[in-house]
């Protein structure tokens, strides 16, 4: 079965998205058969990725009611290995349509059981918020990375995180893990980015990505285009600092990427 990720923080702003659409495609790239799930209403990882998300026939939003199969509606994306389930702005109705339905919390925990072994990775973006749709992905996944985002309030909101993943493993999903804290917008130039670096690594400890991502104009620039980092510029910093998580986190997982010599 395929590893699953949910990339969450009810923070708005820390990277959750930018993260997804780029592990996702730096895993795809390695040759590991990805699959990355747009949860939020927003739909920025789907057009992050070329989807125009008006024009889409079908997303996460008929999975999760049950109106739809997930193996149904999955997209290629252009990319080898990496395909994708879109979002659109019906996902909004989502969390209220959800409410009064049994096992509301298990939707895509039950529809991710349908892909059998297609994908050695799933990937979630979730929503900046900690609520119904977030926790169908907390629910549905194995472990969970936190970006934090290098800034005064970094780890403002991280007790309530904390407490969601503390309830979701109590109730619905006891094998949930801390995959990995990763920090975002980091400025090696600003005494502010070591002091966050040094107050994440006290609450998180080893959980902490070795490798931090910087704030980079391409990587900003590259969502513009529908396109992940690696394609449209590759040799940035933005790039090269998502290929480092990609080895970073599958040398967790057990895989051995060798670091790529320069062209």
């Amino acid at each position: 079965m395929a590893k699953i990720v949910a990339i969450a923080n009810q923070k708005g702003g820390v990277g959750k998205t930018t993260t997804a659409i780029n592990l996702s495609s730096c895993l795809a790239h390695y040759g590991q058969e990805t699959l990355l799930i747009d949860m939020d209403s927003q739909s920025n990882a789907t057009s992050g990725l070329g989807m125009e998300k008006d024009k889409v026939k079908h997303t996460i939003y008929e999975v999760l009611l049950e109106k739809a199969s997930i193996e149904n509606i999955l997209v290629p994306t252009g990319i080898d290995w990496l395909d994708l389930v879109p979002a659109n702005v019906d996902l909004i109705g989502a969390e209220v349509e959800l409410v009064g339905l049994i096992s509301r919390e298990t939707r895509l925990k039950r529809a991710l059981n349908g892909l059998g072994n297609l994908y050695k990775y799933i990937l979630l973006d979730c929503p900046p918020s900690l609520g119904l749709l977030t926790v169908n992905s907390l629910t549905a996944a194995h472990s969970v990375i936190i970006p934090i985002q290098c800034e005064y309030y970094a780890l403002e909101g991280l007790g309530q995180l904390m407490n969601t993943l503390r309830l979701v493993r109590e109730n619905l999903n006891p094998r949930l893990q801390i995959e990995g804290a990763l920090l975002t917008m980091f400025d090696g130039r600003v005494n502010l980015s070591s002091q966050v670096v040094e107050e994440v690594s006290k609450f998180f400890k080893q959980a902490v990505y070795q490798t931090k991502i910087p704030r980079n104009v391409r990587l900003a620039e590259a969502p513009g285009f529908g396109k992940p980092v690696i394609l449209y510029s590759k040799d940035s910093k933005g790039a090269q600092s998502y290929l480092s998580l990609t080895r970073e986190f599958l040398k967790r997982n057990g895989v051995e990427i060798e670091e790529e010599s320069e062209s």
